[in-house]
């Protein structure tokens, strides 16, 4: 199935929500969070999270890495997962030759082979969208949800290699 609002589901298996399929869910939310600093902390997960629910969207070469910073956001929390990121861009900035410091991550399963795994218990058609916001209950609240889409897209990935 494509990610499109014509057909009613999702390619990540999720039925359309009241915005439409994920993609029109995840369009919402990188717009909304452009406006709101605090919600844009998510930032990274939700981008990690979209895109091993649908990888036919991702760019291949980096799904595993987008898969062990999942995993570390989901292990040590946003905090965490925010520090690493912070490491990067210090990094880069300092002139590092290669294009990405993986240490961090290296405690971290790679991403198991063999294609998506198709079901996910949580996705972004699940979301609440009140009031023309996802953080209409607070920005607590909407971090929860991304970290439970987060926990179910690493589950869902580790059990492809079971």
């Amino acid at each position: 199935m494509t990610d499109s609002p014509g057909t009613g589901q999702c390619d990540c298996g999720a039925i359309a929500g009241p915005l439409g399929v994920c993609a029109d869910y995840y369009h919402a939310i990188l717009a909304e969070e452009q406006a709101d600093p605090q919600m844009y902390r998510w930032h990274a997960p939700v981008v990690c999270a979209y895109l091993l629910q649908h990888p036919s969207r991702a760019h291949e070469k980096y799904l595993d890495g987008q898969f062990r910073r999942l995993q570390l956001y989901v292990d040590k929390g946003l905090d965490a997962l925010l520090r690493v990121a912070a490491h990067q861009v210090a990094r880069n900035r300092h002139g590092a030759q290669s294009s990405y410091d993986m240490r961090p991550l290296a405690a971290y399963a790679p991403l198991p082979p063999g294609g998506s795994p198709g079901y996910f218990r949580a996705t972004f058609c699940g979301l609440p969208f009140r009031d023309g916001s996802f953080v209409s209950d607070g920005h607590l609240a909407y971090g929860h949800h991304i970290e439970t889409i987060a926990e179910a897209t690493v589950e869902s990935w580790r059990s492809v290699q079971t």
